[in-house]
């Protein structure tokens, strides 16, 4: 790349930060982000180039997915979900599947995959129902998406399926009054009734690779855990930038001097940015070392999707601490609409996600003490 790219990704964020600014809370991210960031040519970084992507290294998409949630939180979680959902289609639906999905190039992709629809058989289709949350970008997508549990006939057990359908067959619900991550516009949504090729589905959990490299046997929800954690290094690295800005131009009530010149606020600051750099470095890390992995072996390693969830957590979860120390340290500064005071509620925000939750910690120590015991 992807210097090129990066640097095209640094380029947007003046008018993506601008864009942010005048958002109407509960409302889309503008689809003018939409166009910059296309062309920019920041448009399906993970997806295989057999289905139109880049394939780019992970590391290298964690960098893109991370730049573009400097700029906004918003943009940034509407940017990664669209290019991972495409990711899952790209890389494991059959040919048939890829060609209709895939037809004007790579597609803006939203969804739920949560298990929390049905489909029964229809000859050789699937007639889907569910209700869905969290369509994050669904108002700017082409094709939506949504994890499924089939209806068994008398023999067979049910499977847990990734579906595709067009955008327009879903009923957009609304119900997206939130605290932040407020431009995402994730809605409720439901589906009635739509029938669904077989080339339109994938085993969510266990899905097959068709195309594309060994790196996507790391599967749905190791791959999508890296977008989580690149895009809360994004915003934690805003908030910093954000927080030091400031530090010159601001004197605490009682204090003789600036913040910048305050030795308490240097060592908290320092403390900061050096927890902020510790969870990058073990992102970063894994993703190199899960990529390598599955090149080498041919497919991935079971320990490495554990550790990316699990790094995945870890940022989330010190990034929404780290912005609530920021907002403590900047005073009165944060309390005013702007920048950092976005930063801090699209942290809290994400922090609450699947994707951040304890069960991650819980799967590295069982891991770690497995090891122990066999020693």
């Amino acid at each position: 790349m992807t210097t090129t790219l990066l640097d095209q990704a640094r380029s947007l964020f003046d008018p993506i930060d601008r864009l942010a600014a005048t958002a109407v809370p509960g409302e889309p991210v503008s689809s003018e982000a939409f166009r910059l960031l296309a062309d920019a040519g920041l448009v399906g970084l993970l997806v295989p180039e057999a289905a139109g992507g880049l394939e780019l290294p992970l590391v290298e998409v964690a960098d893109l997915y991370a730049e573009i949630a400097r700029a906004d939180g918003s943009t940034g979680w509407c940017f990664f979900v669209s290019d991972v959902c495409a990711m899952y289609f790209g890389a494991y639906l059959p040919d048939e599947g890829v060609a209709e999905v895939f037809a004007d190039g790579v597609p803006a992709v939203a969804g739920q995959f949560f298990p929390n629809g049905t489909a029964r058989p229809d000859g050789d289709a699937l007639i889907v129902d569910g209700d869905y949350q969290f369509g994050s970008g669904i108002v700017h997508a082409t094709w939506a998406g949504g994890g499924v549990m089939t209806v068994p006939g008398e023999e067979g057990n049910p499977e847990y399926l990734g579906v595709c359908f067009p955008q327009d067959q879903a009923e957009l619900l609304g119900n997206w009054d939130v605290l932040g991550l407020q431009a995402t516009a994730s809605y409720d949504y439901r589906v009635q009734d739509v029938r669904v090729p077989r080339s339109h589905t994938f085993d969510f959990l266990a899905p097959t690779v068709h195309r594309g490299s060994a790196v996507y046997s790391l599967g749905t929800v190791a791959l999508t855990a890296m977008g989580h954690a690149a895009w809360a290094l994004g915003v934690t690295r805003r908030v910093l930038d954000e927080l030091a800005s400031l530090a010159a131009g601001t004197t605490r009530m009682g204090a003789s001097s600036s913040l910048a010149t305050s030795d308490r606020f240097l060592y908290e600051l320092g403390v900061l940015e050096s927890r902020y750099r510790s969870g990058r470095a073990w992102v970063y890390e894994v993703l190199a070392g899960a990529e390598a992995t599955a090149r080498r072996e041919g497919t991935a390693a079971t320990d490495d999707g554990t550790l990316l969830r699990a790094a995945c957590r870890h940022v989330n979860q010190e990034g929404a601490d780290i912005a609530r120390q920021a907002y403590l340290l900047a005073g009165t500064r944060a309390l005013r609409a702007g920048p950092l005071q976005r930063a801090f509620r699209d942290l809290h925000a994400g922090a609450q996600h699947f994707y951040a939750s304890p069960a991650h910690a819980s799967a590295l120590a069982t891991g770690v003490l497995a090891g122990h015991a066999e020693h």
